[in-house]
Parts: structure tokens; C-alpha cells; sequence
């Protein structure tokens, strides 16, 4: 999943340009709008509907619905201005699109399909706050059913929201064995100073060790990892904590703009960017496309 991120200081207006296609055989009525979302117990949260939210009131839409013929596509173009007086601050956002399918024949049950780029926009004076996370205390555990699992604590240490991605390697068991590597699990978001988990699970027949485990996790272009020593318990026991062998730090800088790509019930919408203004709006369409994730 990818999103629209940026850092824009009071008065600054944006335009991004969504693309959206219908893969579908059908002609479908595509309704365009941006919706409120917040960043909460470890994960990404959208509003009901159509929630309102400051961010969502700073954005302006050229089209509220478009008609996608079968497998065609359409443009929509958001522009976002922040009003000068607006206050320091992270805000959250989404920009759907979402399409309804009429009952079947002796039914009653409408069905709603939508698909959105989230919107990550920091407000403030200056460069964009510094990303960062840092990966703490690493524990091994075993479900009734005997499933192994790593759950790794995290810290957003930057001034910016992370989503976390990743994974799990194992070496040096039983017999020299490895295993892996295997994924953390999705949608792990933290506001900054947020702490949460994310969690690995892995195959049952895994044996219980020890084990040389190695956690890489990433948010956008920061990557953090570590090493452990660790030993899984028994069904349905939680084990000691990793004994930390080394940790390495990949810092890379990333633009202030990302485009999205998100895939949903054969509807897509792609975010292409614009390049960014001063509080005039701009007269030239965006052309540049931006495959950069968060």
C-alpha cells in the first residue's frame, strides 16, 4: 500500500491527480471524496463515511463522480491548500473511491466498494521532521495450538507517523537448520512517540531452538534491525526475551511527496504528483509519476 505524504508549510497549495481505473466488464458511477482518519492503537484508522476532519477541509476535488466505461479510466484532480494560520501538526486523511453495485435479482443487500489513498500531511515552518523508530525488546511464544510467534516492541522515535513492514529470518538451529524469511504483520502504524508490536508468525512444525534470529523492519526509506538469541517455549507458553547479539541502522532520504497505488474489488486509483506551488494554484497539469512508497 502506498500513500500521499508530505511536509507543507502554512499557506502552500497542492494538486495531486488520481487515476482511476474500472476492471471491470461493467460501466460503473465512481463517487470521489476525501474523508477523515486518525492514527490510533497501532494502526490507521478511517472514519465512518464521509467524517469530516481539518484535513479534509483543505481539500478540494475538480470532479464529486466520474463514469468509467468497462477496463477505461479516469482522472480526478485533489488540490489541498493549507490556510496560513493552520498550526503545527501532523493530519490525517483519505481520498475514496467508491462504487456501488446494485442488488442481485431477490435481494436487498446493496454492496459498497472502495478504495482509498491515505493522506499523511505534516504542517510546519522549515524541513520535514526526521523519521525514525527504534526496535526493542524481541519475544518468542507458542500458541495452544503450537504456532511459534516473535513479537518485536517498537518506538516511533521520529516526528513523523510510521507504517511498519517487514521480516523475520532464522539461522543457526537445530542441526545448523534455518528458516525463513518469513513476514511481520501488516497495518502496524504509530503516531510519533507511539510504542506497539508487530508480530511474526511463523510454521508449527519450527522447532523450539535455539535459534540466531535476524528482524528487519522498515518504514518508507527507514530501515531498522536486529539479532537476537533466542529459544521458543512449549504449546501455549510465552518465552524469555532475545538476547540481543547486534543492531544496524539504514537511514535513506525520501522526497516530500509519495504517490499511491492501492487495488480493490477491480477498482484502482493512482496518485500522480504535481509539482508543488506557492498559494497561487498552478495552471500546468502534474506529469511526473512518483513510485516511491511509504
Amino acid at each position: 500500500m502506498r500513500y500521499i505524504v508530505d511536509h507543507l508549510p502554512p499557506g502552500t497549495t497542492i494538486k495531486r491527480q488520481l487515476l482511476i481505473t474500472n476492471r471491470t466488464d461493467e460501466t460503473r458511477r465512481i463517487d470521489v471524496y476525501p474523508a477523515a482518519a486518525t492514527v490510533e492503537g497501532s494502526g490507521f484508522k478511517f472514519g465512518e463515511g464521509r467524517a469530516a476532519n481539518e484535513l479534509t477541509s483543505w481539500i478540494t476535488l475538480d470532479k464529486s463522480a466520474v463514469e468509467v466505461e468497462p477496463w477505461g479510466e479516469a482522472r480526478v484532480l485533489a488540490t489541498v491548500t493549507v490556510p496560513p494560520p493552520a498550526s503545527r501538526g501532523e493530519r490525517y486523511g483519505v481520498i475514496w473511491a467508491s462504487a456501488t453495485s446494485a442488488p442481485r435479482e431477490g435481494g436487498e443487500v446493496t454492496q459498497i466498494h472502495r478504495v482509498g489513498v491515505r493522506m499523511y500531511l505534516d504542517i510546519g515552518p522549515g524541513g520535514e521532521p526526521v523519521s525514525d523508530f527504534s526496535i526493542g525488546e524481541l519475544r518468542p511464544a507458542r500458541g495452544p495450538e503450537g504456532v511459534p510467534t516473535v513479537t518485536a516492541q517498537v518506538t516511533n522515535t521520529g516526528g513523523r507517523a510510521i507504517d511498519l513492514t517487514g521480516s523475520v529470518a532464522l539461522t543457526d538451529g537445530p542441526a545448523d537448520s534455518r528458516a525463513g524469511p518469513f513476514p511481520v504483520a501488516q497495518g502496524v502504524t504509530l503516531p510519533p512517540g507511539g510504542s506497539g508490536q508487530v508480530i511474526a508468525r511463523l510454521p508449527a512444525e519450527l522447532p523450539n531452538g535455539p535459534w540466531k534470529i535476524e528482524v528487519n523492519l522498515e518504514s518508507g526509506m527507514v530501515k531498522r534491525s536486529i539479532t537476537a538469541q533466542i529459544q521458543f517455549p512449549d504449546a501455549g507458553q510465552v518465552g524469555e526475551r532475545g538476547s540481543v547479539i547486534s543492531r544496524m541502522t539504514s537511514v535513506w532520504t525520501v522526497g516530500a511527496a509519495i504517490a499511491g497505488l492501492l487495488l480493490l474489488t477491480g477498482l484502482a486509483v493512482l496518485v500522480r504528483r504535481s509539482r508543488r506551488q506557492s498559494p497561487r494554484p498552478p495552471t500546468d497539469a502534474p506529469r511526473e509519476r512518483i513510485p516511491v512508497g511509504r
